[in-house]
């Protein structure tokens, strides 16, 4: 269990960054639950930690009825995840690079900190929940079924909020799901030193 408080902290960390540092200065989207709290702070700057925790309440009540291990961790991934990523909002004013290197960048972040989560079967948030669950029942990757999912916000944030920009946000959710892919791939690394 020390073991997944640990990998849910530092892929926080890593979503953290990749979010405030990079994404939010643009007013870009990320997918997935994330995807959806970035509208609403947009439209009616609501805070994004806050409504993402809302949001996943009922995803994790109906999971647990399929499966209380993702329920269990998926809890501790949401928790650690807004907190780290609300303690990271002072990354909004420090980073300023030109936005497609901050897409690439944010993307890559974002993309490790939630194909680690994964990896340990830790939801970093509900629609990757709901991804995890959708891979065991129809044997499908993981890293493609968010990649579904997030193109879905993504076209729904640019027609709510009428930003032609927001089709980085389209590479992001690339980025982001092939590191997932990739990383949830990976059966096992070993490091020398």
């Amino acid at each position: 269990m020390i073991r997944k408080i640990c990998i849910a902290l530092l892929s926080s960390i890593f979503i953290g960054v990749g979010l405030n540092g990079f994404v939010i200065p643009y007013h870009l989207l990320n997918g997935g639950i994330w995807g959806v709290s970035l509208i609403l702070h947009y439209v009616m700057n609501y805070n994004v930690a806050l409504v993402f925790i809302c949001l996943n309440a009922p995803i994790f009540l109906a999971a647990s009825f399929y499966d209380k291990s993702y329920f269990v961790n998926g809890m501790a991934g949401v928790v650690i995840s807004s907190t780290v990523i609300d303690l990271l909002k002072p990354f909004q004013t420090l980073i300023h690079l030109p936005v497609l290197y901050s897409v690439l960048i944010g993307g890559t972040l974002i993309g490790i900190g939630v194909g680690c989560m994964l990896k340990e079967h830790i939801s970093p948030g509900g629609m990757d929940l709901l991804a995890l669950i959708m891979a065991k029942v129809f044997s499908v990757n993981v890293g493609i079924i968010i990649l579904v999912i997030d193109a879905v916000i993504i076209l729904t944030g640019i027609l709510i909020l009428k930003d032609a920009s927001l089709l980085y946000s389209m590479l992001i959710i690339g980025i982001v799901g092939t590191m997932a892919s990739i990383i949830t791939g990976v059966r096992n690394v070993n490091i020398y030193v």
